[in-house]
C-alpha cells in the first residue's frame, strides 16, 4: 500500500530529471527539480511546471516551499507564499495533479531556471479538522490548479 511520495506525470514520464528527495537525515522537505529550463523575468509571475504529482493520506496536504537559496540569492519567492497540494489533487482530471510553482522573480534581471536545478521543496502534513466539520457536505475535487469550491 503507497501512503505518500511522488510520481512523474506522464507528459514528462519520458524525461530525465530528479525526482523529489530529502538531501540530509533530518531534512523536512523534499527537494522539487525542475524538468526543463525555465525563463523568469522580472517581476513576472510564471506558472512553473514540476513534472510530479504527489499521493498521501486522507488526512495530509504537501506543503510548498520556495528553497530559501532561491528566495536569498536569486530573489524568487512563491506568490502564494505557501502552495498547499490537497490529497485529492492527485490525478485529478484537469491536470493529473501536476505541481505547478507560481513563482516571480523580484529582481532586477532576468534569470534562467536551468533543468535540474532545486527550486523548492515540499513538505508533508497531517492536518487536523473542527468538531462539526463532518455536518458541512463536501463536494469531489473535479478539476485541477483553482478548482475547489469554484462550482455554484
Amino acid at each position: 500500500m503507497k501512503l505518500r511520495g511522488f510520481e512523474k506525470i506522464s507528459k514528462y514520464k519520458d524525461v530525465d530529471f530528479p525526482m523529489p528527495v530529502r538531501k540530509t537525515k533530518t531534512s523536512a522537505g523534499y527537494d522539487i527539480c525542475v524538468p526543463e529550463d525555465i525563463a523568469l523575468r522580472p517581476g513576472r509571475l510564471v506558472m512553473v511546471p514540476t513534472g510530479v504529482k504527489a499521493y498521501m493520506q486522507a488526512d495530509e496536504f504537501l506543503g510548498v516551499h520556495i528553497r530559501s537559496s532561491m528566495a536569498v540569492k536569486k530573489s524568487l519567492r512563491l506568490v502564494n507564499n505557501v502552495g498547499i497540494i490537497d490529497a485529492d489533487y492527485y490525478n485529478n482530471p484537469d491536470n493529473e495533479g501536476h505541481i505547478m510553482l507560481a513563482i516571480v522573480n523580484t529582481g532586477m534581471q532576468p534569470l534562467v531556471l536551468k533543468k535540474g536545478e532545486r527550486v523548492a521543496q515540499g513538505i508533508f502534513y497531517k492536518y487536523l479538522t473542527t468538531d462539526d466539520d463532518d455536518k458541512v457536505e463536501k463536494e469531489d475535487r473535479s478539476g485541477g490548479f483553482g478548482s475547489t469550491g469554484t462550482k455554484q
